[in-house]
């Protein structure tokens, strides 16, 4: 990992582990609130270099790992348009401070990519401030839990989920795709939900293993043009988004076989190789990063 640590380090006490204290935000959730802070690599990421000069779309780049991938590919000298919801504006001011302080240029972008004419001016606005896009992350993601059941998963929320998770998705990987050259990347957050199914998260799980076979289907397709297209999935991260839609935060992650949940740090190096050239090979891969939990 392209950190300032020069030694190894125990996975298992690299960062903050269980019991955390109960806390609970509404719907999209704030970093600053959070204990522990999650950690995006603010003090330790280190760049190589890796992505010189690259033009990169991030949908949720305010918070969790979009803010994390977001400073990793502008340390690697990217210039990064990233998306956030209004209510999300103090969470997407850090994150362009962040982007700035690399050297590079932040635009951020409030946007709701749950409707098609929203990701169409996104990718306007892209191209007019990069004149390309080389790299497009499709981060943004929604989930609430439902400990109940099916029949406590409303129409709305279902609804809610899918336009969030696969259309947003879809549309900008449609719209942007004019505008990436050969040698570009699409890399789309799966999640260990998409193997592993939380009864209580069930519309998010399932939107999660569409994506798995979206990256798959669409890197195939994509292949002959020059155009990577890959996944990575996740297991537990302490991001906004848990205190905002789970019941008990205390001991999230405890249950992977690192007995933690990630950093959003832990999570931007997948992001940043398979953005990079030395991923050349890679597509319709889903670099899994759970924590030990074995997928298929």
């Amino acid at each position: 990992m392209p950190t300032e640590d020069s030694g190894p380090r125990d996975p298992v006490t690299a960062h903050p582990q269980p019991e955390f204290r109960q806390q609970d935000q509404a719907h999209p959730g704030w970093t600053g609130p959070m204990d522990p802070p999650p950690d995006h690599g603010e003090e330790s990421y280190r760049g190589n270099n890796l992505l010189k000069d690259r033009k990169a779309v991030i949908t949720g780049g305010d918070s969790g790992i979009g803010r994390a991938v977001a400073l990793a590919f502008a340390r690697e000298g990217a210039d990064v348009l990233f998306t956030y919801l209004p209510a999300e504006e103090e969470d997407a001011d850090r994150t362009t401070g962040l982007v700035e302080e690399a050297g590079r240029r932040a635009v951020p972008l409030a946007c709701d990519i749950r409707e098609e004419e929203q990701c169409r001016l996104l990718i306007d606005r892209a191209v007019r401030e990069f004149g390309r896009i080389d790299i497009l992350v499709n981060n943004a993601a929604y989930q609430m839990s439902q400990p109940e059941g099916i029949q406590d998963i409303t129409t709305e929320q279902f609804d809610r989920v899918m336009r969030t998770n696969l259309y947003g998705m879809f549309w900008l990987c449609k719209m942007a795709l004019p505008h990436m050259p050969k040698g570009s990347s699409i890399i789309n957050s799966a999640s260990v939900q998409a193997y592993k199914p939380s009864p209580h998260l069930l519309d998010y799980a399932t939107s999660k293993g569409a994506i798995v076979t979206f990256t798959q289907g669409l890197a195939q397709m994509l292949a002959s043009d020059g155009i990577r297209v890959n996944a990575v999935a996740p297991g537990p991260v302490w991001t906004p988004l848990i205190p905002a839609t789970l019941p008990d935060t205390r001991t999230f992650g405890k249950q992977s076989p690192l007995g933690r949940p990630a950093q959003p740090v832990e999570m931007a190096p997948a992001y940043v190789f398979l953005a990079s050239p030395q991923a050349s090979y890679l597509t319709a891969e889903i670099v899994n990063a759970t924590g030990g939990t074995p997928l298929p």
